[in-house]
């Protein structure tokens, strides 16, 4: 991230910033990793500390299967059934102690209570719908296509236009960050970046509401959500400057790497944690080598578990794909395109494909939720039915 600041702030940190009334501005720093590392400092109308009530927690820790099958396996996401609150309709499928992959198809905005989440870093990659997604850092309009990188404690609303939403959500423990490679020594996104800050949407207007009562902030924490009443508005932030703000990033403006053969995925890297990366498959040519081969060649994921979300086009190197998709590739066995994919491919020039890719260094384990959406025999879809022409298993 980059510098920015939005709203007014005083001439110097940590002096003295006064209303009109000759009150104090309330200072707060929001910084990672203690005071070593990124932060923002927040002037706040009232303190941020005003804790009118707290409600006993509510357990929200997704039920894992622990299930030790090596096997690849597929996931229909849109038969997750919506539901009219944005946090419950959060179905994690996919977990370790580094993140959790949750789905969402949430019909109503969030407009009586506030969110946080004290636990981990949240990317929210916009499916289908549109809105606005509120801070106390300000405003960012999101659609279609969009990634919302919100840091840990952010507190967020998200208000929708339509009550038609699909959502993929990656929450991890350590923070979102650009991958360095893309970075100079100075932070600033280089030459050879497939985005550069030109393309990072952060929030632009900045709504202070100085209004006391009793406003509800919902704080996950451990996987315990508490309700906490506080006196002021969370949004009453009069200005703030810093490098620790949430910002929309559009996978339509990732700019595709490629090249004479196959390029690999960390070409579509585009963002990194410590336990993981998250890339973006975008539309793009094909390689140009006179006998290059477009598909994929087979591979071995042996340190990595590599999770595939599917959004919108066709993929030349998959059979019977459908959008909300989810596929997971364990590491320890090798995967590759479907049977006749490898041919079909050679000799285009250019594809539509649009997908989420994350890869995680540690085994994800299978929710509950996951298991009701599974398609139990898509570790057969790479046999070939020489009878039929048909792929094995119910894969459609």
């Amino acid at each position: 991230m980059h510098y920015h600041s939005l709203g007014k702030i005083p001439s110097k940190r940590h002096t003295q910033f006064r209303k009109e009334n000759g009150e104090l501005y309330s200072e707060q720093l929001f910084s990672t990793e203690g005071f070593s590392d990124l932060y923002s400092l927040l002037y706040h109308s009232n303190p941020p500390t005003q804790i009118v009530q707290v409600g006993d927690p509510i357990d929200v820790s997704p039920k894992t299967i622990h299930d030790k099958q090596l096997k690849h396996r597929s996931l229909k996401g849109f038969k997750v059934a919506p539901q009219d609150d944005f946090l419950e309709s959060r179905k994690t499928v996919l977990m370790n102690s580094d993140c959790k992959i949750t789905l969402a198809a949430p019909r109503k905005s969030m407009t009586d209570y506030f969110y946080k989440n004290a636990d981990a870093d949240e990317c929210i990659f916009v499916h289908i719908g549109s809105g606005t997604l509120k801070t106390m850092y300000g405003n960012i309009r999101f659609e279609y296509g969009d990634y919302l990188v919100i840091p840990r404690g952010t507190i967020y609303q998200m208000h929708f236009d339509t009550p038609d939403n699909r959502l993929m959500i990656v929450e991890s423990t350590s923070p979102i960050v650009t991958p360095r490679r893309y970075r100079n020594g100075f932070g600033q996104l280089m030459e050879h970046s497939p985005f550069c800050e030109r393309d990072i949407r952060k929030p632009s207007e900045l709504e202070t509401i100085d209004q006391k009562g009793e406003f509800l902030l919902k704080i996950k924490k451990q996987d315990q959500l508490y309700p906490y009443f506080y006196l002021a508005h969370p949004f009453d932030v009069i200005g703030w400057d810093g490098y620790v703000y949430p910002y929309a990033f559009s996978i339509h403006n990732f700019e595709p790497i490629t090249g004479r053969v196959h390029q690999p995925p960390p070409v579509h890297q585009t963002f990194a944690t410590k336990g993981f990366v998250i890339c973006s498959f975008v539309p793009r040519m094909y390689d140009y080598h006179p006998q290059s081969i477009p598909a994929p060649y087979n591979h071995s994921n042996i340190d990595s578990d590599e999770v595939l979300y599917y959004v919108d086009g066709d993929f030349m190197s998959r059979s019977h794909v459908e959008k909300g998709m989810i596929t997971l590739h364990p590491g320890g066995i090798p995967h590759g395109p479907h049977p006749g994919t490898v041919e079909k491919s050679i000799g285009k020039k250019e594809t539509g494909e649009l997908a989420v890719m994350v890869d995680t260094f540690k085994p994800l384990l299978l929710t509950e939720d996951a298991v009701k959406i599974e398609d139990s025999d898509y570790y057969l879809s790479w046999l070939g039915d020489k009878s039929s022409g048909q792929n094995f298993g119910n894969v459609h």
